[in-house]
């Protein structure tokens, strides 16, 4: 039996790629998962498409609204408890990703829902983890977030940082405390967020890069190991993009 099994995991962005992998993934463990997005429909088409002992819960949640993020984890904790497992999936870019021609309102866009939105639900969460000297934060972060590159562009790089900072702080402040931090920062993914590359991709270069699920089973390794095994950070890419 997985050691993982009856653990409550809140997952945030987990209605398509990175987070529904990831919801796949714990499930398959047997921890009792609740999955949140902003749109229903790809939440509850995730759900039914999950056979685990434990069924997969959905929950809206808008991670740049606070009362959203209040509500969202107001009915993990009614429907399974508190949790032990959070991971922050939550995240977007934009088209128009350089200093020229990006405009103020997207920057504060996306650092809400990138950073913002990660230290609010963690926020959620860490008091009871600190009490119980036990949890397990994952943050899904970006290469993007160790290296500032112009395929991310400036605000998603930034976000990225700053979510990189919140976590590497976090952790050491709670680190004597039984709780773990982890920064996950992938390459090129094949998700959703892809659609909003300035130039298109390809099918051919979508198949070659990772998968949600390459992602899914490192975070589900990570939360395997036992308390005294701590994972600050990790990097994890497809083999054709270089690493610098």
């Amino acid at each position: 039996m997985s050691n993982l099994a009856g653990k409550v995991v809140a997952i945030t962005g987990g209605g398509t790629g990175i987070g529904a992998g990831i919801a796949r993934e714990l499930a398959a463990a047997g921890c009792q998962v609740v999955v949140g997005g902003r749109r229903t429909e790809p939440l509850e088409t995730l759900a039914k498409s999950i056979a685990s002992e434990h069924p997969v819960r959905t929950h809206a949640i808008d991670v740049a609204d606070p009362n959203s993020i209040s509500e969202f984890f107001a009915f993990v904790r009614s429907q399974v408890g508190d949790v032990d497992i959070l991971v922050n999936s939550a995240g977007i870019n934009i088209q128009n990703r350089t200093m020229a021609a990006m405009i103020p309102e997207d920057w504060d866009r996306v650092m809400q829902i990138n950073a913002s939105g990660a230290y609010r639900c963690i926020l959620e969460v860490l008091p009871k983890m600190r009490e119980r000297r036990d949890g397990v934060v994952i943050n899904i972060s970006s290469i993007a977030g160790k290296r500032a590159i112009s395929l991310g562009g400036v605000v998603y790089c930034a976000s990225k940082f700053a979510m990189t900072a919140l976590g590497t702080a976090i952790s050491n402040e709670v680190r004597n405390e039984g709780v773990r931090v982890t920064n996950v920062y992938p390459g090129e993914v094949n998700t959703p967020i892809l659609d909003n590359r300035p130039v298109a991709v390809t099918q051919e270069h979508k198949d070659a890069i990772l998968q949600p699920e390459d992602i899914a089973a490192l975070v589900g390794t990570i939360c395997q190991l036992p308390p005294r095994a701590h994972v600050p950070e990790i990097v994890i890419k497809p083999t054709i993009q270089e690493w610098v």
